[in-house]
């Protein structure tokens, strides 16, 4: 008998603790990314580069999370990459904010930060955000330096001659 009882409480861990996976699974997958009661509006913004950045990356403004990325596009005439965010509605953000692409720390994830502007007309549902800068990436930054390098040398041996 107590056999069958240790068995069952066994069982029973076992099954919440499956449970608690699938909730935590469906939570992390589920919605906008901002939890899916709230309501959202979209924004679009384009960048030349945007390095490691990834749909469901955060947009943060002042290191709050007010968003997510939902989509990320090729522009075919252009070459840029068309980035779709969904802001929640309660943050409205004016027409000459900013957006940039950052990375959390030094080989973190990369983000979307905002920076509020002081236009006193707000960004609709469906309009884009016209001032953005892109990624740095850590290769080409590499690439630059060494390749400044390199040349402060061979004309440091020129001279020399």
């Amino acid at each position: 008998m107590r056999k069958n009882s240790l068995e069952f409480l066994v069982g029973l861990f076992v099954l919440l603790g499956i449970a608690a996976i699938v909730f935590l699974s469906f939570r992390v997958a589920g919605g906008n990314g901002l939890g899916s009661s709230q309501p959202v509006y979209t924004l679009r913004a384009s960048f030349s580069d945007i390095g490691g950045l990834k749909t469901k990356a955060p947009i943060k403004v002042a290191g709050v999370v007010v968003g997510r990325v939902d989509q990320i596009a090729l522009d075919p005439k252009t070459y840029w990459a068309d980035v779709t965010l969904k802001i929640d509605k309660k943050y409205q953000f004016s027409t000459d904010t900013t957006a940039q692409i950052l990375t959390s720390g030094l080989l973190g994830d990369q983000y979307i930060g905002l920076e509020q502007g002081g236009d006193v007309d707000t960004l609709k549902n469906g309009d884009t955000i016209t001032i953005t800068s892109s990624a740095l990436v850590l290769e080409q930054l590499i690439g630059k330096f060494m390749t400044n390098f390199a040349e402060g040398n061979a004309k440091e041996s020129k001279d020399s001659h």
